[in-house]
C-alpha cells in the first residue's frame, strides 16, 4: 500500500465547515416543561379516578361538616386520597427526572470524548463534539467511530457494527476489488457509533451530527409510537371494571331507596318536598360515599412504588432505565426474536475448555506450558484492561481478547512476553484465515 501523506483542515477551513454542517452532535429531542411532564403524571387512568373520587369525598365530607353532623374527622378520607394521588404521582416524576438528568450527563461525556485528527498537517487530540466534515481521523483498535465518513486506508480493519447492523465485526477495506457487494454498508466506509474491533484506519469525514446514519436511527427512536404498555392496558381495564362497578351499585342504591320512600309514603305524590330533598341528598351522598370506597387509594402508589424500586435496581447493574413503564415492558415479555447471541450475553468470547497436543518429548517437558502462553501472547494484537477492579475487558479481536482472558485466568501475565519477543512477520486474526487456513500469524519467539 502507498503511502500518504495528509494534511488535514486548516482553522479556517474548520470553521466554515462547522458554520456549513453543523456540530457532530446529535440533537436531543423537544423537552417539555417540568411541569407539563408532572401533570401527565395525573392521565394515569387509575389516578383520574382518584380525582373524581377526591372531589366526591370532599363534597361528602362538606355536606357532613356543614351540616353539623361530623367533626373534621370527616375530611381525614379525602386527605388520604390526596396523599395518595401525591406520592404516586410524585415519586414517579422524581425517578424519571433523575433518569433523564443520567441520560444528559452520559450524552455529554461521551461527546467530550478526545479523537485523533489530522490538522493543520499535525496529528492532535480534540473532542469528539469538535469533529466536523472533511476531518482526517486516525482510527485505532479499541475506539469508538466518531462521525460517518470514507476511510483512506485500512490495515487490517475490522469494525464492530452491532449497534447498526447487528454483527459484531465486518471487515473494512480500501481495495475496490474486496468491496462486498452484499455489504449492509460500503466496504470503504465507517459509520458514527461503531467501535474498532481490530487494526487501524484513516478515515474522512463526510457526515457529522445528525446527518450520520446513527443520527438517523437516534432520531427514530425518539418518534412517540403511542403504544400502551401492558401495565397500563390491564389499568385501564381495571379502572373500567371499577367504574362502570361502582356507578352501577350507587345508580342501583338510589334507584331502590327512592322506590321505598315512594312505597312508604303511600305513593308517588310528594306532600313534604323538604323531607323529600333531604333523603334525595342523603341518598346521593351514600351512592357517592360507595364509589370512593370503591376506589383502590392505594393502587397507583403501589405500582410506582414497585416500578420505581426496578429502576433503582437495574440502576444498581449498571441499566439506566429513562422512563418508569419501560422496566414493566421488559418483565411482561415473554419472547425475544433475535439472530444474535451478542444481543442477550455479554458479546464476549470466553475459553471454555482445552486440550493441546503432547508428544512423547514434550508431555514431560517443565516449559511446555510456557511455550503454549508465550504463542498466544505473541500471536496477538489485543489488550486487556485492567482500569476497572471488578472486570477485565478485552480490547481488539475478540478471540484474541478470550485466549488472553484465559491468560489472565491461569495468572499469567503475556506483556512481557509479548514485548521480549521478537516480531518477524505478524497477521492479524480474523474469520477468513480461521475457515480456509491459507494464512497465519506468526512470530520469532528467542
Amino acid at each position: 500500500m502507498q503511502n500518504r501523506h495528509y494534511i488535514g483542515l486548516t482553522d479556517a477551513q474548520v470553521l466554515e465547515s462547522r458554520k456549513q454542517h453543523g456540530e457532530n452532535i446529535l440533537t436531543p429531542p423537544e423537552k417539555e416543561s417540568l411541569w407539563k411532564e408532572f401533570l401527565e403524571k395525573f392521565t394515569d387512568p387509575i389516578i383520574v379516578i382518584l380525582l373524581i373520587a377526591l372531589g366526591l369525598s370532599i363534597g361528602v365530607a362538606c355536606y357532613e361538616f356543614f351540616s353539623e353532623r361530623a367533626g373534621l374527622s370527616i375530611f381525614l378520607e379525602p386527605a388520604g386520597i390526596l396523599i395518595a394521588i401525591l406520592l404516586a404521582t410524585v415519586v414517579g416524576f422524581c425517578f424519571e427526572l433523575s433518569a433523564n438528568k443520567k441520560f444528559e450527563v452520559l450524552n455529554k461525556v461521551n461527546d467530550d470524548t478526545l479523537v485523533k485528527v489530522i490538522r493543520n498537517g499535525n496529528v492532535c487530540q480534540i473532542l469528539r463534539k469538535e469533529v466536523v466534515t472533511g476531518d482526517t481521523v486516525l482510527l485505532e483498535t479499541g475506539e469508538e467511530v466518531p462521525a460517518d465518513g470514507e476511510l483512506l486506508e485500512a490495515v487490517s480493519l475490522q469494525i464492530n457494527e452491532s449497534a447498526l447492523t447487528g454483527e459484531p465485526v465486518v471487515k473494512k477495506t480500501v481495495n475496490p476489488a474486496d468491496f462486498k457487494d452484499d455489504a449492509t454498508y460500503p466496504s470503504n466506509h465507517a459509520l458514527k457509533g461503531t467501535s474498532v474491533a481490530d487494526g487501524h484506519g484513516v478515515m474522512q469525514v463526510s457526515k457529522t451530527g445528525d446527518a450520520t446514519e446513527y443520527g438517523k436511527v437516534y432520531k427514530g427512536a425518539q418518534i412517540d409510537s403511542s403504544v400502551e404498555t401492558p401495565l397500563n392496558i390491564q389499568l385501564n381495564k381495571l379502572a373500567n371494571i371499577i367504574t362502570k362497578a361502582s356507578y352501577s351499585v350507587a345508580a342501583f342504591i338510589i334507584v331502590g331507596r327512592l322506590i321505598s320512600f315512594f312505597v312508604n309514603a303511600g305513593g308517588f305524590y310528594v306532600d313534604d318536598w323538604l323531607l323529600f330533598g333531604s333523603y334525595a341528598l342523603n341518598t346521593i351522598m351514600i351512592a357517592v360515599t360507595l364509589i370512593v370506597v370503591a376506589v383502590p387509594e392505594g393502587l397507583p402508589m403501589a405500582v410506582t412504588l414497585s416500578l420505581a424500586m426496578s429502576m433503582k435496581r437495574m440502576l444498581s447493574t449498571n441499566n439506566l432505565v429513562r422512563k418508569m413503564h419501560a422496566c414493566e415492558t421488559m418483565g411482561a415479555t415473554t419472547v425475544i426474536c433475535t439472530d444474535k447471541t451478542g444481543t442477550l450475553t455479554q458479546n464476549q468470547m470466553k475459553v471454555y475448555d482445552y486440550d493441546f497436543y503432547d508428544t512423547a518429548e514434550t508431555k514431560n517437558h517443565k516449559n511446555h506450558k510456557l511455550d503454549v502462553y508465550e504463542g498466544i501472547a505473541v500471536n496477538s494484537t489485543a489488550y486487556l484492561d485492567f482500569s476497572d477492579a471488578n472486570k477485565v475487558k478485552a480490547l481488539g479481536n475478540p478471540t484474541e481478547g478470550a485466549l488472553l482472558l484465559w491468560l489472565h485466568e491461569n495468572n499469567v501475565n503475556y506483556l512481557p512476553l509479548r514485548e521480549n519477543a521478537e516480531v518477524v512477520e505478524q497477521l492479524t486474526f480474523s474469520t477468513e484465515r480461521k475457515i480456509h487456513g491459507d494464512d497465519c500469524q506468526f512470530a520469532d519467539i528467542q
